[in-house]
């Protein structure tokens, strides 16, 4: 994946009503540009985890979300030089994750994801089981459907995948999502249509296979 770029941890930031609102991503970037790494770890902590995360359900594999994240990084340091505000910061930034995602998809086609249950319960469904104590049968009726949710978007084409993660969980529009996949609107409003009918066709069965 080329070289290691260290990644600071993140920690939890909190502003008053005497601190300044936070910098556009867009400014920040621009000061990265001209040589300012402190805003370069503004913006890594800032979407370090969202774009883990949209790696993760795009490869389902947790390690490798976090190999690519790196890269995603990398790639945005080393074209610090030639960056021109003409788009929105995150469209650029999840461009830049959605092609590596798309090309280690390619590469290893047929390779069955490793995954563990852990990874499949997601923050939402924690919180639920601390804010609502759930019965146990709750919870694993939840992690279940979660898990078939996650087979489902996964049987989707790389393309379909990327368009509903852009979608469904970082709430992109359609122009934003067009641009990160090179394609126009109108290609991306078709993938996300053919993408809905499939997960919700699949589930559908699922459903019916289980009251059966």
């Amino acid at each position: 994946m080329g070289a290691s770029l260290a990644l600071p941890p993140i920690t939890a930031t909190y502003s008053s009503p005497d601190q300044p609102a936070p910098a556009a991503d867009a400014e920040l970037m621009l000061r990265v540009r001209d040589g300012d790494t402190a805003a370069f770890a503004l913006l890594l902590e800032r979407y370090r985890t969202p774009v883990v995360g949209f790696l993760f359900r795009m490869v389902q594999h947790q390690g490798v979300a976090e190999e690519l994240g790196q890269e995603t990084f990398l790639r945005v340091y080393r074209a610090r030089a030639t960056y021109e505000q003409t788009a929105k910061f995150t469209t650029w930034l999840f461009r830049i994750a959605t092609h590596l995602a798309l090309n280690w998809l390619r590469d290893h086609k047929g390779e069955k994801a490793q995954e563990s249950l852990d990874e499949e319960v997601s923050e939402g469904l924690s919180r639920q089981a601390v804010d609502r104590a759930p019965t146990t049968e709750q919870v694993m009726v939840a992690e279940s459907r979660l898990h078939q949710v996650r087979l489902a978007v996964r049987r989707l084409t790389e393309k379909q995948r990327a368009a509903v993660m852009m979608h469904k969980y970082r709430e992109m529009e359609y122009s934003q999502i067009a641009r990160a996949l090179e394609c126009s609107e109108s290609a991306v409003k078709s993938l996300l249509f053919r993408a809905y009918e499939t997960l919700r066709s699949h589930l559908a069965h699922l459903d019916g296979n289980r009251q059966g």
